[in-house]
Order: structure tokens, then sequence, then C-alpha cells
């Protein structure tokens, strides 16, 4: 195992130094392990907090900041955050109009948010929950019960985020951000595998002229094994098998994510197979991100999410948003 870090036992304490440092409007609290905006929760507005294992970043810390989350709680490496972590950072944001929950659907995280959300209503906060399962490859999978949450949890924290910015309610908020992973679908292809740094070695072994179709976040085996073909047709792969589930019509939003361990220009390739996939069935691309946003350690590979957009979901994605891995408009 070759990696830039100084323990393997430390690799989160460590990373949240370096969050700390680098970004001078987020707090880091240490002790309770949460990210949240400097300053404090804003009164009258509802506090949105994700979280989940870490290794996927710049997801979901990357994200906190105006126009996206007010808090992140990191777990281990691929591993949930714990009830009192979620609940600290709950509290922490909360400004009197309650607090959403934002949950990719893996059993661990849909668990202890669920847990930690009973025990703030011991203190008087309340909490709403939306739980993220775009992914269309498998209906059940090592981790989960149901599809997984992978990039359109992305989608679900920047147009949940800009609405909360405008005051919008509790109810308003959750249900917007069913709304947004009802209307948004995913897919994953791995090339490689990664290495957790605690166990020191890859996840699963992949050959060199194999790829994985259909791939979670973590790894977890996708709906087939195949030849390492070209661009094009992996990408045909994956809009098949999400315009299956939802049909695709109409403007949408795109994201081509990279897993970690793929270079931008690849990316740009997938993108532009994309385009041409999307153009030859009669959708256009009104918005779009390239990059990585949702990744699993050095990872190779991609995974495509696709959001049928609507005018209101348009304009919210459009909003200003200022946080270390996304910003425009402000």
């Amino acid at each position: 195992m070759k990696k830039l870090i100084n323990s393997p036992d430390e690799v989160l304490a460590d990373a949240l130094v370096g969050v700390a440092a680098a970004h001078p409007s987020l707090t880091v609290n240490a002790s309770d392990r949460y990210i949240a905006r400097a300053g404090g929760p804003t009164p009258g507005k509802v506090g949105l907090v994700s979280g989940g294992g870490s290794g996927h970043e710049p997801l979901h810390g990357g994200f906190v900041g105006h126009g996206m989350l007010d808090a992140a709680c990191p777990g281990e490496v691929f591993t949930s955050p714990v009830p009192d972590q979620i609940l600290a950072a709950t509290r922490a944001v909360d400004g009197g109009a309650g607090v959403l929950h934002i949950v990719k659907n893996y059993t661990g995280d849909v668990l202890n948010f669920q847990m930690a959300a009973d025990l703030a209503a011991d203190y008087g906060v309340r909490v709403e929950g939306v739980v993220v399962n775009d992914d269309v490859a498998v209906e059940n999978s090592t981790w989960t019960a149901g599809r997984r949450g992978t990039g359109a949890t992305v989608f679900v924290e920047k147009i949940v985020g800009a609405a909360a910015e405008l005051g919008a309610d509790l109810g308003t908020l959750a249900a917007l951000g069913r709304e947004v992973n009802d209307r948004s679908r995913s897919f994953g292809v791995a090339l490689t595998s990664c290495t957790v740094p605690a166990s020191g070695k890859p996840g699963f072994e992949l050959g060199e002229d194999e790829v994985e179709l259909g791939v979670g976040i973590h790894g977890e085996p996708g709906r087939a094994r195949g030849r390492l073909t070209s661009a094009r047709e992996i990408v045909g792969v994956a809009l098949d098998a999400i315009h299956a589930d939802m049909p695709l019509s109409g403007g949408v939003l795109v994201m081509v994510n990279g897993l970690g361990g793929t270079p931008l220009i690849e990316l740009y390739v997938v993108y532009a197979a994309v385009a041409e996939w999307l153009a030859g069935h009669g959708v256009w691309i009104t918005r779009n991100l390239v990059g990585n946003y949702v990744t699993s350690l050095e990872m190779a590979g991609c995974t495509i999410t696709v959001c049928r957009l609507t005018p209101q979901l348009t304009h919210l994605w459009d909003a200003p948003v200022v946080t270390p891995a996304l910003r425009w408009g402000r």
C-alpha cells in the first residue's frame, strides 16, 4: 500500500486538521467529528446535515457552505458516522426551524441518522430525513436494502440547499429533496479497485482487461463484469440502464463523476459520449458537472448521474453556492 498518510489509524483525524487549516469559512469540531459553517446556525433557517463514510471526498465536507450544507459528519473510511456524532452536528446547526438529514441509502447510514433524529427530538429539535437511492445498477447490494445512494446526493444537497437559503420550511425542503431523488438516476463503472488504509489491500480484484459494470462507490459488485471496451460502448450500457429505469426526455442535468483515479481527460471523453447518446435520444443537457465529486479513494472509473430538470429545479441549481468543492454566482 502506497499512500500519503501518517498512520492508517489517524487518516480521518489528520484530514480534518487539514480541512480546518485550508478553509477558514468552516469550523471543524475535532472531538465530535463534524464540519460546519463558521459562525453557527442562522436563526430561522432550516439546517441541512449530511454525512457518510470518509473516502468519498469532496462529498460531504466539501459541500458545506452557503447554498448547500450546514454541516457534514464524516465517518471512518467507508464506515458510517455514529449517532452521537450526527446528533452533535444536528444540534449545532439548528436555528429554530428544524434540521433536514440528507442520507445516502446505506444500511448503517440510514440506521444511524434515524437514531440521531430520535435523540434530537429529546432536545426539542425537529428533524426530517431524505434518503437518496439513485443507483439503478442493482436492486440490493452488499451494504444496502434497496438501491444505493450515489451521485444524486450532490444534486439533492445543492438544490435543497438553495431552497433553504431562500427560507423554505422543513416540510417543503424534505419534499423537494425527495422530488430531486425521484427525478435522478445513476450508474457506476470501475476499471480498478481501491485500497482502504486500515486493510492495506485492494477491496476486490479486477483484471487488466476487465470492467465492473454497475459498481458501487465502495466497490460493491455491479450487475456484470465484462471486457474493457470503448468509452462510447460503456456509456451506452450505463445510459441504457438509466433510460430503461427512468425514461429520459427534455432538458437534463448531467454529472460525469470521477471515482478518484481517473484523469479529467478521460472524464471528458465519457462526457462527449454521454452528450452524443442523449442527443441521439432527443434529450438535451442544460446543466452539467464533470470532475471528482463523489470519489472512492483511488478507484479508477466513473459514475454517470442524470436528473430530469424542471424550471424550478434549474433555478435552484443556478442559485449561488460557495463551498470548498462547488462555487458559483456569488
